[in-house]
């Protein structure tokens, strides 16, 4: 019985997209019949830039298995800065959850134009597999969410 509960097991991932640009990328995957895994449950945000390290942290207290940022590529960014503030509050954001034994992959960053449909399903499917792999979150997990 738990093992065919372990195996029929699909991970739940939060998506903070970039408006201008992953976003985008998103939808034209979407409008272009691009399959990709359906795990992922999305918040769009302005800018990658004003992803704040507590949404992250919230997510992964409320039971998300996985948790992907995703902002324009840099130097492309719709407000001239945003994915370089973003980049840096990733590298401090990866220090902590590493700190605090979230697995490595469990929280990811990508950077995916409007025009790239096909590499946001790469990167939803990747996401999606590393995150299988690590099994359910159970690190700062007060709730899960079913």
């Amino acid at each position: 019985m738990e093992a065919a509960k372990e195996n029929s097991w699909e991970p739940k991932i939060i998506t903070f997209l970039c408006n201008w640009c992953s976003y985008a990328g998103a939808d034209l995957a979407g409008v272009s019949r691009i399959q990709y895994p359906p795990n992922t449950r999305t918040i769009r945000v302005p800018c990658s830039g004003r992803v704040n390290p507590l949404f992250i942290l919230r997510a992964l207290q409320n039971g998300a298995d996985g948790i992907l940022v995703s902002g324009c590529h840099p130097g492309d960014c719709h407000y001239l800065s945003g994915n370089y503030s973003a980049r840096r509050k990733f590298a401090v954001i990866d220090r902590l959850l590493e700190y605090v034994g979230i697995e490595k992959g469990r929280v990811q960053f990508s950077w995916v134009s409007a025009a790239e449909a096909g590499r946001f399903a790469e990167v939803i499917s990747e996401i999606t597999e590393d995150v299988k792999k690590l099994g359910p979150a159970k690190r700062l997990v007060k709730k899960r969410v079913e």
